[in-house]
């Protein structure tokens, strides 16, 4: 059946005009993606000329003094792994809480694996509760499942610089991460990528002992990035923890 050359001729601007929206709508993911990478670029600039003039003082007697004495009573900086002495990398001179004991680190910034399956009793314990010195029933984000497949994430909502962990058990029982590894990202739609050691190799960090102190973690380099996910690779008992991040300040006095 022959199609009247009208109606051909609407078809057509039909498909010319779904052709022009397809092509603007990835000129448009296109500018946004520039725009995002510019953003990180300009963090790193930014936070790179700031530190220039900082010295790298990796035996600083006074290195703990600069953490904020609010995020806890009690820090404990784990030793380096047997055989592997740490050396003096880039470490931010000065660090600020991000938020998650202060409350300005919202619950829409704070996701984990399995999230829809947290009904129940588990409702108590999504990761909005990982807030560090956290009390009472609820007080930390437990896992649903206790396997290599688990992780909590935060969206810092723009390009930053991630300068450190600090991170404490459940309250009320005797459950915690015992190690864990770190990813991250800058943009939503890119991989993951494994925060390294200074061999390449994915960089393990050695959470708690107990349910109470605060395990500080500092990061030699710092990450900028968007996103942070945490990564349980041991635990005792039961994959549970309660959190803070630590920002990198440009202070260098």
């Amino acid at each position: 059946m022959e199609v009247p050359a009208h109606r051909a001729a609407v078809l057509l601007l039909l498909l010319l005009a779904l052709i022009t929206v397809h092509s603007q709508e990835e000129e448009e993911e296109e500018v946004a993606h520039d725009e995002e990478l510019q953003e990180e670029q300009q963090v790193i600039e930014t936070w790179t000329q700031n530190v220039k003039a900082c010295t790298c003082d990796c035996e600083s007697a006074d290195a703990t003094s600069r953490i904020p004495t609010a995020a806890s009573p009690l820090l404990i900086t784990p030793s380096p792994p047997q055989g592997h002495p740490w050396s003096c990398m880039p470490e931010c001179p000065y660090h600020r809480a991000l938020g998650f004991e202060s409350g300005s680190v919202t619950s829409d910034q704070i996701s984990c694996s399995n999230m829809d399956q947290y009904t129940g009793w588990y409702s108590s314990w999504i990761p909005n509760k990982a807030r560090l010195n956290n009390q009472g029933f609820g007080c930390a984000w437990l896992s649903k499942f206790n396997d290599l497949h688990q992780w909590i994430q935060v969206d810092l909502k723009e390009v930053s610089v991630v300068s450190g962990i600090l991170m404490q058990g459940r309250c009320d029982a005797d459950e915690w991460i015992t190690k864990y590894s770190i990813q991250y990202r800058s943009v939503e739609t890119l991989n993951w990528v494994y925060y390294k050691d200074q061999t390449g190799n994915n960089r393990v960090f050695y959470g708690n002992s107990d349910r109470s102190s605060t395990v500080q973690n500092l990061l030699r380099p710092p990450i900028i990035a968007r996103y942070i996910r945490l990564l349980p690779l041991g635990w005792h008992t039961r994959i549970a923890m309660r959190m803070e991040l630590l920002m990198c300040t440009n202070k260098c006095s």
